[in-house]
């Protein structure tokens, strides 16, 4: 069953095409690597379907039902999380206050549990973010700010952030940039473990090309905001666009 549709996506800023006729489909329950040069349009992609960026021209569907403008706030509801190649965390909160906030948008006002002041919607809320912290292995860190925790642990709090929205659809921007050799490869175990486990589809962005042919089911190779190859990662990694497209010309 398809989840996510992009037809003919075309974006400009100024004189620059950033993406051009871009057709794309997504499989429930696929992992999907978007790779390229930088500058490719590969950001400009995940942008446009979370709703920061209103394509010129083009659709967007999920589950059927178009994207084209909404809000970022409005796509959240719809099914959509994302991480940012730059992290988007609250520094001088915790941890377990920056996964809590991942929750917000599933949050049940009930005036007559506040006036009672039972607690069952906050503990739900809670057991989902434990559920978070046990899958991250985040349990040293919960109550420490995240300004003073490691850069592969921020890393984890945005990825886990992301995971309490409950989504449909995943979109992972570089998740393991600037992480050392161990890191990446405990990221990329994780990543590949949260299709069973939290019945999410994957779109990620990434430029380890070790990483990204190890975790997706298919490969999609951009450069000047085309897509210029799609397939199997060994035969996206073959194909001479590609090379070009990273090496260069001979």
């Amino acid at each position: 069953m398809t989840l996510l549709r992009i037809d003919d996506l075309a974006i400009s800023f100024g004189g620059i095409t950033a993406l051009a006729g871009i057709d794309l489909q997504v499989e429930e329950g696929e992992i999907i690597a978007v790779i390229g040069p930088n500058g490719s349009g590969k950001t400009t992609l995940l942008n446009c379907i979370s709703g920061v960026y209103k394509p010129d021209r083009g659709e967007i569907f999920l589950n059927g039902e178009s994207l084209l403008g909404l809000s970022p706030d409005f796509i959240s509801h719809c099914g959509i999380a994302r991480t940012f190649q730059n992290l988007r965390l609250f520094l001088h909160t915790t941890v377990l206050d920056n996964l809590l906030l991942g929750r917000h948008i599933k949050f049940r006002k009930n005036p007559i549990h506040a006036l009672l002041r039972m607690r069952k919607e906050e503990l739900r809320h809670r057991e989902m973010v434990e559920e978070i912290i046990d899958f991250l292995d985040l349990q040293a860190f919960r109550k420490a700010r995240v300004i003073d925790c490691p850069f592969g642990i921020q890393k984890k709090v945005e990825l886990g952030r992301a995971l309490g929205l409950e989504p449909k659809l995943l979109l992972l921007d570089e998740p393991v940039s600037g992480l050392t050799m161990e890191e990446k490869e405990e990221s990329a175990y994780r990543i590949g473990e949260i299709r069973g486990r939290f019945h999410a589809t994957i779109l990620l962005v990434e430029h380890d090309l070790r990483i990204a042919s190890r975790l997706a089911d298919r490969m999609v190779a951009f450069n000047y905001g085309q897509k210029i190859a799609e397939g199997s990662p060994e035969q996206v990694q073959k194909n001479p666009e590609v090379i070009r497209a990273y090496l260069g010309e001979e």
